[in-house]
């Protein structure tokens, strides 16, 4: 949308030499000719005037007294920090009180002088052009007023002719008859085209320099206030030089209309301004998060979400977010390191003429963007002690000494042509924590960590990949992944309510399925690292994640029971079949999935559901949907037992603590709790763990399943991610001690159901003709159980025959 110049007379700038005067009889003549003109057009206007009412075919002003403008679909964190826009038309709708008086004079000045003088055709200003066209032989100064410029925008077209402009006349009359100058000049500011898809002068101030409309500066106004006429050509993106001279033109304007002082015209002039240019739109990376809250609006309200002006705050916690993107991030870029340089993403030949050479670097770069802090570069030079790369700007890095530690091999002469880095090699740079730059590589790993209330579900967190623009497919929702032995504690929590408890004596000893037996090929399922520990707690066998030992209290418990009871966290039966390597986790989940059910754990045995948004309003700021979401203890069904719930933290935080999981005591709090997994071969490796408020997955693999290397592990990986997230998010968050439930017995140090003690319905051992000294609990007491039967044995090969 365009606008016309001013209904005043522009400064004239002092350039170019003066016109010689003209003769008296020369003025004369023009004087005559404007008064001529000038009649003609009031003699029109006058007609036209009083045809307004009866004219037929003056369109409606529907479009303009039920103003509706499209604004796109925003998405904000809980505490307001926009994450997302969707729809073709960046808008913020302001009300005309709430616009800055210094942004409405600089418009004014620059538009309409005499807006709130006129009757909505500025007569005086037509004289005044049609005096200046006659005088210059053709048109050289506008007379469309705001309200004219509001009539051609909503119902004519652009095209140039009388007629359009004739009946741009007569409708900006009417539109003078059925509104306030100050809702036409709303209306104007809401609705103008402004450039980089901003619709009014609102998203201007946030697209140009994201600010919103009531911080803009004076100068900063006068920039915005000179995009309507060409926003193309004015453009501060694009146009710089050009925006600055109208800018300029436009104080002047202010200056001469005392709109301003002379004080503040200097001060404006010389005001640097800041652009926001193209860079990231918005400060909290949380592009997987706008996308599920897009596609779940687009889900209810189809086209419209896009056009209604619908705000939706969500339940992330913007600084939540901020940490796990970057502790994602940092987990991922710290495998590659360990897993050595694949080489360059390509090659470019490097021009010897500096021009060209400049071209073809800008060219390959081009097809390479930056990926956040991670700075794409064409190697100009190279060697193993030194190395220099451009950037597109046209700056130079300069990698020497231990920051080419990582890619030595591929500085040597040795190195595959297609990994050697050389001149012309396209490569990946970042800044160590000495702002030194370094070369570094792309990941192909991915990852995922979502973090959510346990209380209520609420979603505080969810990175779904190393970076949305490179990957969108959602690792926290979409990813159907093996658990391994994260997925052990909801087998250990089925068997408490069978008899067992952490005093419960089972043997680590070796399992073997023979070829015949399952009717392919035989199955020995192995521990970590191999070897076996002989007979041990079920606290110490999950401390040190024995797999042994799951499958023996799987085998114990039942198969089909244990479907069943996983089915109280949220996870799918028919994804876990009824086998014994479920106890290893060999059924499929979702990190999503996991979150919820550890969220069981954390809350005391509610199940609750993880939801993401908190808030949808309309433009008006009135409340169009307010999730009820369960809430522990309030609304939330029990999913275990309270005493069932106490006994599985006691046994998470000894893995914490003592386990697989003990780095953990780094953070310094007593609290945490959770399991790690790593999944055969080293696939998929996991850590899931919480603390009262908190519950938090991290999950790392490739997309197309394949080892991590052999010692890579869910305590080796995903831990330190689950770490360098939850050591900020838990900052300023008290320790928590829970209480015990009374149907809680102690005994000698270890933990029992008050009717499934040693004697009463407990089971003392598994696997083991009798029980050794148990560590620390209670001796004596045998129980025995079978081991691996004949039923598990042809299960395990029904499995293996894909039955």
């Amino acid at each position: 949308m365009q606008s016309s110049s001013s209904t005043n007379p522009p400064a004239t700038p002092p350039e170019g030499p003066k016109k010689p005067r003209r003769s008296w009889f020369s003025r004369l003549l023009l004087g005559f000719l404007v008064s001529v003109f000038a009649l003609f057009v009031c003699a029109g206007l006058v007609l036209g005037y009083a045809l307004v009412v009866a004219m037929p075919n003056l369109p409606s002003l529907d479009a303009l007294t039920d103003y509706r403008p499209k604004v796109p679909l925003r998405i904000y964190t809980a505490d307001h920090v926009l994450i997302g826009e969707f729809g073709e038309e960046r808008r913020s709708v302001v009300r005309i009180q709430d616009v800055p008086d210094r942004l409405k004079k600089a418009v004014l000045a620059i538009e309409d002088a005499r807006f709130y003088d006129h009757g909505g055709v500025d007569v005086m200003g037509i004289v005044r052009a049609g005096s200046v066209a006659l005088s210059n032989g053709h048109a050289s100064q506008g007379a469309s007023t705001i309200t004219m410029q509001v009539a051609r925008n909503f119902f004519l077209s652009s095209e140039k002719t009388y007629t359009r402009k004739i009946y741009e006349m007569l409708l900006a009359y009417k539109i003078e008859r059925a509104l306030t100058k100050d809702q036409i000049l709303e209306v104007y500011m809401n609705q103008i085209y402004l450039g980089q898809r901003a619709y009014g002068f609102a998203s201007a101030a946030r697209v140009y320099f994201g600010k919103d409309l009531k911080d803009i500066s004076l100068a900063e106004a006068a920039m915005l206030a000179g995009l309507p006429k060409a926003p193309s050509a004015y453009n501060p993106v694009v146009n710089p030089k050009r925006a600055k001279v109208r800018q300029e033109y436009i104080l002047q304007r202010m200056r001469e209309l005392n709109f301003i002082t002379q004080e503040e015209y200097e001060q404006a002039v010389k005001q640097p301004l800041i652009v926001k240019g193209q860079g990231r739109e918005f400060s909290v990376h949380a592009e997987y998060v706008a996308e599920m809250v897009r596609q779940m609006m687009y889900a209810q309200y189809r086209e419209e979400a896009y056009t209604r002006g619908l705000n939706v705050v969500t339940t992330i916690d913007s600084a939540d977010q901020d940490t796990a993107y970057h502790a994602l991030r940092k987990g991922l870029m710290d495998y590659e390191r360990r897993h050595g340089y694949r080489g360059p993403e390509g090659f470019i030949d490097l021009p010897k003429d500096p021009d060209d050479r400049e071209q073809a670097i800008d060219d390959a770069l081009a097809e390479h963007p930056d990926n956040g802090e991670i700075v794409a570069a064409v190697v100009t030079s190279a060697s193993p002690k030194e190395v220099k790369a451009s950037f597109i700007d046209g700056n130079v890095a300069t990698i020497s000494g231990s920051d080419l530690r990582f890619v030595a091999n591929a500085l040597s002469a040795r190195a595959q042509p297609n990994q050697r880095i050389r001149p012309g090699a396209i490569v990946r740079l970042a800044k160590n924590d000495d702002g030194d730059w370094t070369i570094t590589q792309l990941p192909q790993v991915e990852g995922a960590l979502i973090s959510i209330v346990p209380q209520d579900g609420a979603i505080r967190a969810l990175v779904g990949g190393f970076d949305f623009n490179k990957n969108k497919f959602n690792h926290v929702t979409q990813a159907w992944r093996q658990p391994g032995s994260s997925f052990k504690p909801f087998i250990y929590s089925a068997s408490l309510e069978k008899g067992l408890s952490p005093a419960t004596i089972i043997n680590d000893g070796p399992l073997f399925f023979s070829a015949a037996e399952t009717g392919g090929q035989a199955w020995e399922p192995k521990n970590y690292g191999g070897g076996f520990d002989g007979p041990m707690t079920m606290r110490t066998a999950l401390q040190k994640s024995k797999n042994m030992v799951s499958i023996r209290i799987l085998n114990t418990i039942g198969t089909k029971y244990a479907q069943q009871y996983i089915t109280r966290f949220g996870f799918d039966a028919d994804r876990h079949p009824a086998y014994l390597p479920m106890a290893l986790g060999a059924g499929l989940v979702t990190p999503l999935q996991m979150a919820a059910g550890y969220a069981v754990f954390a809350n005391g045995g509610y199940r609750v559901n993880p939801y993401l948004i908190a808030d949808i309003t309309d433009p008006r700021g009135a409340v169009v949907s307010h999730p009820q979401p369960l809430v522990a203890q309030e609304s939330a069904p029990l999913a275990i037992t309270p005493r069932n719930a106490f006994v599985m933290n006691s046994l998470l935080q000894s893995v914490a603590q003592h386990g697989t999981a003990a780095k953990t005591n780094q953070l310094k709090r007593g609290d945490l709790a959770g399991k790690t997994g790593t999944t055969n071969d080293s696939r998929d490796a996991w850590f899931a763990g919480y603390q009262r408020s908190l519950v938090a997955i991290a999950w790392i693999g490739y997309d197309n399943p394949r080892s991590l290397g052999d010692r890579e592990t869910g305590g080796g990986l995903a831990l330190p991610v689950w770490m360098e997230y939850m050591s900020r998010a838990l900052q300023g968050v008290p320790e928590y001690k829970p209480m015990m439930p009374p149907d809680i017995k102690p005994l000698g140090g270890e933990l029992y159901y008050d009717d499934m003690t040693p004697g009463h319905g407990f089971v003392a051992t598994i696997g083991v003709s009798q029980a050794p000294p148990q560590e620390g609990g209670v001796s004596g007491v045998t129980a025995p159980t079978p081991d691996v039967g004949e039923q598990e044995k042809q299960d395990i090969m029904n499995l293996f025959k894909g039955q």
